[in-house]
């Protein structure tokens, strides 16, 4: 047999396997949405208006991690300063908020292992 067939099968499952990975992580962020907005969505505000003005890793449920100094918290977002620059971020995407550790010196640790 010629290997030339084997590419458009190959590319054809390939395809086929990331839209069902592509469609699975829509549906997972649609039931954790609805999930969070049914709960009371008001004490995730209460809790990162906590960290306002210190230096937090916000971690997103699609296993994104964010770092920056939280400086403002409204009902749907985190606005948060990196560099410079300021990033809004939704509030219902946010699993954990967590403050950035520090040795005993009192300086940022260069490695965080979670």
């Amino acid at each position: 047999m010629n290997p030339s067939y084997f590419i458009p099968i190959f590319l054809l499952l390939f395809i086929l396997i990331w839209s069902q990975n592509q469609q699975s992580r829509m549906f997972v962020a649609k039931k954790f949405i609805k999930h969070k907005t049914e709960k009371d969505n008001g004490k995730m505000l209460e809790l990162a208006k906590r960290f306002i003005d210190k230096e937090c890793i916000i971690y997103t449920f699609n296993s994104n991690q964010m770092t920056g100094i939280i400086r403002e918290v409204t009902d749907g977002a985190l606005m948060i300063e990196n560099k410079g620059t300021l990033e809004a971020v939704n509030i219902d995407f946010v699993i954990r908020i967590r403050e950035y550790p520090k040795n005993k010196n009192g300086k940022k640790k260069s490695v965080v292992i979670d």
